[in-house]
């Protein structure tokens, strides 16, 4: 009796108790890359470029707040329009932010809002040049964020469209100033306004990815396989120096989902 009476308390336990779900995304990105950085050239430089995406969203079924965290790496090789100069760009974005969410048209479409911190460090190298031949990329940022996304119905499948977009409203970079070396920042220590406050008029920024998950499993525990685009397009105007990155990457990978529930007992 003791037993059976412990048993119906954790079930009754589990059934009322919150979920977390935690939803993780793993990409692989091909596409184009077109990138401008006045310290090192004058010239376009473009080329194709790889990316790897990791996303991890969690939220409770009884909060409207969700976290999300991306890790995102991009490497391009690029070069001029007469194909004389070469350059390399990498660059890793972290991004963390908290989201808050609206279930419309009976729980088919969801909606969030809120923000991201971005922090990116990176790298462009010229081939060509021996003096100042690479330019150090690093930036803060504070983006607002948005997402949509809409479940349907396609032969028999349930599909989940989603779209997602980032915005920088503030944040700080670091840039040598125009006809600054590396040597006299990092070794003569001659600062010369080398951390820059941006915002959205000194680096525009425009982050956006479309994906559509396609199931691949029936079980609770949710596999899909998600396809999609990502864009982002970063400019930055400091320093009398002007520098965009440019990415463009077509993604296929897989998400997972699934429940934990806490018992209380």
């Amino acid at each position: 009796m003791l037993l059976t009476l412990s048993v119906y308390t954790a079930l009754l336990a589990q059934s009322t108790d919150p979920q977390k779900v935690i939803t993780r995304s793993t990409m692989i990105g091909l596409g184009t890359s077109n990138v401008l950085d006045t310290y090192l050239s004058q010239e376009h430089f473009t080329g194709p470029g790889l990316s790897f995406l990791s996303t991890i969203e969690r939220n409770r079924t009884d909060c409207r707040w969700s976290t999300i965290m991306e890790h995102e790496a991009n490497i391009s090789s690029i070069k001029d329009r007469p194909d004389m100069k070469h350059e390399l760009e990498g660059a890793y974005n972290f991004y963390w932010g908290k989201l808050y969410s609206w279930q419309l048209m009976d729980n088919r479409l969801k909606l969030q809002a809120g923000g991201l911190v971005n922090a990116s460090l990176g790298v462009i190298y010229n081939t060509s040049n021996s003096n100042n031949p690479a330019q150090a990329r690093a930036h803060l940022n504070l983006m607002p964020t948005g997402t949509a996304a809409y479940r349907f119905q396609l032969f028999k499948h349930n599909l989940v469209a989603r779209y997602e977009f980032s915005l920088p409203l503030a944040g700080i970079m670091f840039s040598p100033n125009y006809g600054q070396s590396y040597y006299e920042i990092f070794s003569r220590g001659n600062y010369d306004h080398n951390i820059v406050p941006t915002t959205f008029v000194s680096a525009p920024e425009w982050r956006h990815m479309l994906t559509i998950d396609i199931p691949l499993t029936t079980q609770p525990s949710s596999l899909t396989l998600r396809i999609g685009y990502l864009g982002n397009m970063q400019q930055a105007k400091v320093n009398n120096l002007r520098q965009h990155v440019y990415t463009h990457r077509i993604l296929i990978g897989v998400t997972k989902r699934f429940s934990i529930v806490n018992v209380r007992m």
